[in-house]
């Protein structure tokens, strides 16, 4: 969802939501997020009583929010990961704050678990008197990312002045026509078919023959592995630009990456979210005809030819997804870095490949301009460590100053695990690709599960070792 042209960074689309105008952050082009609008007020509270088998215990507890006269929009019961018994999990609006913290306080006594989960976490006090008892709100199954797909900060047709489309009429009703038809997508539906036209067609078509020179010699070797399986099994080529359904199979059988359309620019904290799922939020326009190796925002380009063939790698996907699972209910200032580390890797990152320099962000990948120039002796070059490169401030108008650099893909998801486990947060979280939801694993009955379940897994590799 970032994007880079043929000699302008584009910006890090940290991608606010719609509400209050975004405010650029000094010094770097991160988007702090707003919270005015659409989900931002609701708080889920996940609770589990003391003792489940009672009958009518579940409208006992909603009693407590009647009492507090707090509305809730949604109810939920399911068996406790926790221990024997049942677990309830409300969704209200967080905004009769006051009251709301009432009803948490007088549940907290009658409850031997609870969980505050709220896009309203910066009001935290007003919530509960313990602050750990509060964390951000964070999707725990796949079906969750439809709730802030489409918080987004522009929709459409909504061009900035500078936008080569922005006089344009024609362009900006298609603009919105991308986005009204990703606007209305839900999880587990077909992704949308687009007829592209002549000159979109034509416009992918110069972009495609200028790329596809430098990706032989400049382009690590799990894109050239894979770009020619896009090829044969996706309709890469230069006229045709490939359907993200086709695209998005192809993932799932290589990795488990899929993509999702998306109308417009997401928070960080919400599109590193769907990466936990290994789900792509993706646009499906692209770029205007009057400047074919220049764009403003992520476009079809960005997508398909930058971001899309290394997902299909399984070391490059597994290190996507825990960027986006150490994001699950980190503080800001961890997304902030954790949404750095994103750029100087999943967009810009390089890394060292037989005593050569190749690149593997999709910011490069998509322009032919910097693709040339990150090989080149110009750019400053510095070892890629979550630490420090999460601190790096980057231009978002020019080429990039300095590239991080990883020995590997392996060596990158080591590193970034490391970091992951120096984010304050009250417990652990895990995918579950059974499921595809989340675990949020803060109790020994789940450490007991997951340390059966690794038994298992270990009981196979045996297995497998001494067949071989």
């Amino acid at each position: 969802m970032y994007s880079q042209s043929n000699g302008k960074a584009n910006g890090n689309y940290e991608f606010g939501v719609v509400g209050s105008p975004p405010k650029l952050k000094t010094g770097g082009s991160y988007i702090i997020e707003s919270h005015s609008q659409g989900d931002a007020g609701k708080t889920s509270i996940i609770f589990s009583p003391f003792n489940t088998n009672q009958a009518g215990t579940l409208a006992k507890f909603l009693k407590v929010f009647h009492d507090y006269e707090v509305d809730l929009s949604h109810i939920e019961s399911r068996s406790s990961t926790r221990g024997p018994g049942y677990e309830f999990m409300v969704e209200c609006d967080a905004k009769a704050n006051q009251r709301l913290h009432d009803a948490i306080e007088e549940l907290k006594h009658k409850c031997g678990y609870m969980k505050v989960i709220s896009r309203a976490y910066h009001d935290e006090d007003h919530l509960a008197d313990d602050v750990n008892d509060v964390v951000p709100w964070f999707p725990r199954r796949i079906r969750e990312l439809d709730r802030f797909a489409n918080q987004i900060l522009s929709y459409g047709s909504e061009l900035n002045a500078d936008h080569p489309g922005f006089t344009d009429p024609i362009y900006r009703q298609r603009r919105k026509y991308f986005a009204d038809i990703a606007y209305n997508y839900k999880h587990g539906q077909p992704l949308p078919h687009v007829e592209y036209t002549e000159e979109e067609i034509k416009t992918w078509g110069i972009i495609f023959r200028n790329l596809t020179k430098l990706y032989p010699t400049h382009a690590c070797r799990e894109h050239n592995h894979v770009f020619p399986l896009l090829i044969e099994n996706c309709g890469y080529r230069e006229d045709n630009i490939p359907q993200l359904e086709d695209v998005s199979n192809f993932l799932k059988d290589c990795t488990g990456f899929q993509l999702r359309p998306v109308a417009g620019l997401l928070s960080s904290r919400d599109f590193l979210a769907g990466l936990a799922f290994r789900v792509f939020h993706s646009t499906q326009y692209i770029r205007h005809p009057s400047k074919p190796l220049y764009t403003p925002e992520p476009d079809v380009v960005h997508e398909l030819l930058g971001h899309a063939p290394l997902f299909a790698d399984p070391a490059f996907a597994q290190f996507s997804q825990e960027i986006g699972l150490a994001s699950l209910g980190a503080p800001d200032d961890y997304i902030e870095k954790l949404a750095t580390c994103f750029w100087f890797t999943v967009e810009y990152g390089m890394c060292r490949q037989k005593g050569e320099l190749k690149a593997y962000g999709a910011g490069l990948l998509s322009s032919f301009g910097e693709l040339e120039y990150c090989l080149t002796d110009k750019p400053q070059i510095k070892e890629f460590d979550p630490e420090v490169t999460g601190l790096q401030k980057y231009p978002i108008t020019e080429y990039q100053p300095i590239y991080f650099v990883s020995e590997s893909f392996e060596s990158a998801i080591e590193k970034m695990i490391k970091f992951a486990d120096t984010i304050p947060r009250p417990f652990g979280v895990r995918y579950n690709a059974y499921t595809q939801s989340i675990d949020v694993l803060d109790s020994k009955p789940q450490l007991d599960d997951l340390m059966e379940t690794i038994n298992l897994e270990l009981h196979i590799l045996r297995n497998a070792l001494k067949k071989l």
